[in-house]
């Protein structure tokens, strides 16, 4: 497997672990497991300096002609820093709605800071459809055809009450093969800590 793809494995691991955990920190109907039950993770995951589930704020994403909304006074919202194996380092929002209908993640290489432009390492939308209507997924493929996974600007990090506030773009795809269609996604992050 290529260091490239190998990556954006690790990336897309990482985004799909950190959904499921913020979406457990705000859904009290979700019992910590028993003693009897075991649960496997990276512990460099959760204990990464920097992690934080918001309190205030909004997640938005434009794809196509719509707009999704994530709001973090009822929905999930974290910022993550993840060291794996202490030597790559990664950054990003990954958010999951109440309903559990609805999960975005994004990140990219390196430290958060205030005032940065950096590529985006690795992104996955998924959205829920009923019977009538196939579910949206979305991530990030070796194939976008502009050769750009896209950016993100961090504008303010870890400032006051500010837990982080920016946007992003990114080009995402039903499936990673050569040929699909890809499609830009844009978005803006306005996130508060109380």
């Amino acid at each position: 497997m290529g260091s490239g793809r190998f990556t954006f494995f690790v990336v897309a691991i990482v985004l799909f672990v950190l959904a499921a955990f913020s979406s457990c920190q705000k859904d009290p109907a979700v019992a910590a497991p028993g003693e009897s039950k075991s649960v496997v993770a990276d512990s460099s995951v959760f204990s990464s300096p920097g992690n934080s589930l918001a309190a205030f704020g909004t997640l938005k994403i434009k794809f196509g002609d719509s707009t999704y909304t994530f709001d973090a006074t009822r929905d999930s919202i974290a910022f993550i820093n993840v060291s794996v194996d202490n030597t790559s380092h990664y950054f990003g929002i990954t958010a999951i709605n109440k309903e559990h209908t609805m999960s975005f993640g994004i990140s990219s290489a390196g430290f958060a800071y205030s005032n940065i432009f950096r590529a985006i390492a690795g992104s996955q939308f998924l959205v829920s459809g009923d019977d009538r209507k196939p579910a949206l997924q979305l991530s990030l493929s070796r194939y976008s055809g502009p050769k750009d996974f896209g950016d993100i600007n961090v504008s303010q990090y870890n400032v006051g009450n500010q837990l982080a506030k920016g946007s992003f773009y990114t080009f995402l795809a039903k499936d990673d093969k050569a040929g699909s269609p890809y499609y830009r996604v844009e978005g803006t992050f306005d996130l508060r800590l109380k």
